[in-house]
């Protein structure tokens, strides 16, 4: 969830652009001279999301089949006012956004927060995070902004005294960016009791074994580290303290992995499950659409059709052809089918009968009995849950999570996200830290800003003749990045012309860079001033600047 400023994990080294060519994100990040052609950049060729280390994405596509990240261009239309980085493809992916989406757009609660690891100076690539926050602040959502200094500590072995040299610059860019701090909160991990404690509860959740199978942790991994691990879920989830409602963490995709952690975690800690079950039996998830689609094909072997028996079921689930289970409109797993139609046969003559299922997770037992006193209509108790009937899954829901805060849960909506593509760095490849020329710094000096992207790679052919015959590459273009991620802003037509300008051969690179060399050095001065602006605003605000914390960081001697 934080973003570091010294991880490639920033920038990683791939792109691809949409498929409807509005996006500016180039295919492969690349190496060439200053004004010149480019080529593939080694390692550019897989897919790896480590949150700590170096990520690389060669085909953002993959990411939808991988790990199960959904396509933002599916729920765009849902979005009130979409910001430009969403417009343009920059946010490529979401898990779950639509709950966010209808609360914006519905007037409802909502809340954004994303963390920022000071570990350098704030740079154009957390702009992409601090606008994200400040555009859905704008949009009616509770925000949040944390300095990550637990993680920056534990996991990056830096020392108090230069976090607290960095967290100032981090939290002024973010003011000078528009955050409004009288409508949101900003904090830092090692000053907030409350997130402290919230890590605590969701610790006795998680296990060593998950910290090896999702993050490689193994005897070598300090404690600390992993301690910090829990307290950025606990950041995910700490909007919701006073409150559970929809709630959007903006990252890059190397930080998928902590928000699925926090979802499962979420979940977790919830009193009940909520189910939708058709028999006495408990259904997994993989076979759950199937025997809804058997049900609603009841008619092809009930002998009642009102009243479908179990065996039946299993009995025409076993026996149906590939054309039968086509006809579903469900995909069909072999395992799932095989399990499905033995949970059916086994329970006999029980009719298959669709109904809600409370399942009892971490009830207290004057919870699972108000509960059961609360649900209207039929209902059927068992042991470890209790099964409605007259309920539909989203009433059940909202049921049980007014139980559960009624007797002393969180009640945790599953958090959502938003993925944007990694920056190319200015050289070509990755931008880092390491490399000045890289990367531009939010407190850069306008004329070394203006310098950085004069001597920037671009996507141009060899020489002037070939560009105006075949057309710049503006897809694996850095400096075309920065129109369409920044210097555009929200004037879309501008960042199409420039982009078809290059690829129809009327735009040369060298023109092209001092356009945007003149844009960088005007928005750098101009945040410089919004920065001092914000000085005093900063200085007036609850939230300490200087770490009153004593050790030696992991990993120093």
């Amino acid at each position: 969830m934080t973003r570091d400023h010294d991880a490639p994990t920033e920038d990683g080294p791939g792109r691809a652009p949409a498929d409807d060519g509005r996006s500016i994100a180039p295919d492969g990040g690349a190496e060439s001279g200053a004004d010149g052609g480019t080529d593939a950049a080694p390692g550019a060729d897989d897919v790896a999301l480590d949150p700590w280390g170096s990520s690389t994405v060669s085909d953002y596509r993959s990411l939808f089949e991988e790990f199960g990240i959904g396509e933002f261009d599916d729920v765009l239309p849902e979005v009130p006012s979409p910001h430009y980085l969403m417009r343009r493809g920059v946010i490529f992916g979401h898990r779950d956004y639509t709950p966010v989406a209808d609360a914006l757009r519905e007037g409802g609660d909502a809340a954004v927060l994303s963390g920022f690891m000071p570990t350098g100076d704030p740079h154009i690539g957390h702009k992409l995070v601090f606008d994200e926050i400040v555009w859905h602040q704008q949009q009616g959502a509770d925000a949040y902004g944390l300095i990550a200094d637990l993680e920056a500590h534990a996991a990056r072995g830096m020392t108090w005294a230069a976090i607290d040299e960095h967290a100032r610059d981090y939290l002024l860019s973010l003011l000078a960016l528009g955050f409004d701090p009288e409508a949101g909160e900003l904090y830092r991990q090692s000053d907030n009791r409350e997130l402290q404690d919230l890590a605590f509860e969701l610790g006795s959740k998680a296990n060593f074994s998950e910290f090896q199978g999702i993050y490689g942790f193994d005897g070598e991994t300090n404690v600390s580290h992993m301690q910090s691990v829990v307290t950025q879920m606990a950041d995910i989830l700490y909007p919701q303290l006073e409150e559970p409602k929809p709630t959007v963490i903006p990252v890059g995709p190397d930080q998928d992995p902590h928000v699925r952690f926090a979802r499962d975690l979420a979940a977790r800690m919830r009193y009940f499950k909520v189910t939708e079950a058709y028999a006495s039996f408990e259904l997994t998830d993989a076979e759950r659409p199937l025997v809804a689609a058997v049900h609603g094909n009841r008619e092809a072997y009930a002998d009642e059709p009102d009243r479908p028996r179990c065996e039946e079921a299993a009995a025409w689930l076993r026996g149906a052809d590939d054309a039968a289970l086509d006809a579903l409109g469900v995909v069909v797993d072999g395992s799932a089918l095989e399990s499905a139609a033995d949970k059916l046969e086994n329970a006999g003559m029980e009719p298959l009968r669709p109904r809600v299922r409370f399942l009892d997770a971490n009830a207290t037992d004057d919870a699972f009995e108000a509960l059961i006193e609360a649900i209207d209509g039929e209902k059927r108790r068992y042991d470890a849950h209790v099964d409605a009937f007259d309920l539909d899954r989203e009433a059940a829901e909202e049921l049980a999570r007014e139980i559960e805060l009624d007797h002393g849960g969180y009640g945790f909506v599953a958090p959502s996200s938003i993925y944007h593509r990694f920056m190319t760095g200015l050289t070509g490849g990755k931008m880092s830290s390491s490399i000045p020329a890289s990367h531009i710094s939010l407190l850069d000096d306008p004329e070394e800003g203006y310098d950085k992207v004069k001597a920037a790679t671009t996507g141009g052919r060899d020489t002037a003749e070939k560009q105006r015959e075949l057309g710049g590459e503006a897809d694996e273009c850095p400096v075309y990045e920065l129109y369409a991620y920044l210097l555009a802003g929200d004037d879309d037509e501008f960042a199409k012309r420039v982009y078809d300008e290059c690829v129809g051969g009327e735009r040369l690179c060298g023109g092209c860079k001092e356009q945007a060399a003149e844009l960088m050095a005007e928005f750098l001065e101009d945040h410089q001033e919004k920065r001092a602006e914000a000085e005093e605003l900063l200085d007036d605000l609850d939230i300490s600047l200087e770490s009153s914390r004593r050790g030696v960081a992991p990993g120093d001697e």
